[in-house]
């Protein structure tokens, strides 16, 4: 898969880069979310470009769905490079409740300013950044208790900006997603496309079935196998489409002649790694 073929539409680029800079001049801090399946690849360096003035607060989304152990590596990680980082859920509400606390320390030295100008009722203001389909609104609807923010599993939903009024003393103001414009790496691309942040309508769907297989064969071999009823030779000696092939096989999904129904295998394999049905898994490690 080229990388040359993984890209965003410049105009909403734009607009969004334009938003952030704009409103940047409004906001304490900044709050960017990560995807915690895919810390990495999740990470805009055009965000860290646009916002790098402010105080800074990394989330790490959807860790209900990432792998335990791999999720203690990443926070060793983001420990030992001196970065403010909370791993939660909006499903679960994992982390949720260390959010505020977080952002009151980053945001310390201010609050004192706030305090001697007899600004103590001043709430902290926050700007939501990050890549679509990461979590932003569901982020924003679980600390806002309301369902303000529109929601929908699949990216490029929230198209302005949004002020959300919180109960922690923190008002959100929502970004849109924003992805880089073209990858230099192909694999950064990938991991992004096999999370669903970047639309399956634009995305070769077989394909990317092919590289998740590959990646799940390489870190997760035994989830495969318990999952789609595999015997290990499946796994040894194959091409990655041979694999989607083979759990498209032991899932009965076949067509006239005996073979193998691919985009319908493709979709189901990515839906239910999106899902979590998988089982915990996280792409990337430190």
């Amino acid at each position: 898969m080229p990388s040359d073929r993984i890209q965003w539409f410049p105009g909403h680029m734009a607009k969004t880069r334009r938003l952030i800079s704009e409103n940047l001049k409004d906001v304490d801090l900044t709050i960017e979310l990560l995807d915690a399946r895919i810390p990495k690849s999740s990470e805009n360096p055009e965000i860290a470009r646009l916002v790098a003035a402010k105080p800074k607060l990394t989330l790490l989304s959807k860790s209900s769905l990432a792998d335990p152990a791999a999720t203690e590596l990443w926070k060793k990680y983001f420990a030992e490079n001196g970065r403010e980082c909370i791993f939660y859920d909006c499903k679960t509400g994992e982390g949720i409740s260390a959010i505020a606390p977080a952002a009151r320390r980053i945001c310390a030295e201010r609050l004192e300013r706030y305090h001697e100008k007899g600004m103590d009722g001043r709430k902290l203001r926050a700007m939501i950044v990050g890549i679509p389909n990461v979590g932003k609104s569901s982020l924003i609807n679980r600390l806002s208790s309301s369902n303000k923010a529109k929601v929908e599993d699949r990216p490029g939903v929230t198209l302005t900006k949004q002020w959300i009024t919180t109960s922690l003393g923190i008002d959100l103001l929502d970004m849109p997603g924003i992805l880089w414009p073209k990858f230099d790496d192909q694999t950064v691309g990938e991991n992004l496309a096999v999370t669903g942040a970047i639309r399956d309508e634009i995305m070769d769907i077989e394909t990317l079935a092919c590289v998740l297989a590959g990646r799940l064969r390489t870190r997760y071999p035994e989830l495969l196998i318990s999952r789609y009823k595999l015997k290990p030779q499946d796994l040894e000696d194959t091409s990655d489409f041979e694999l989607a092939e083979a759990i498209g096989r032991r899932r009965g999904f076949l067509i006239s002649g005996g073979e193998v129904d691919f985009l319908r295998t493709s979709n189901m394999l990515l839906d239910e790694f999106r899902g979590g049905k998988i089982g915990r898994i996280t792409i990337e490690i430190p």
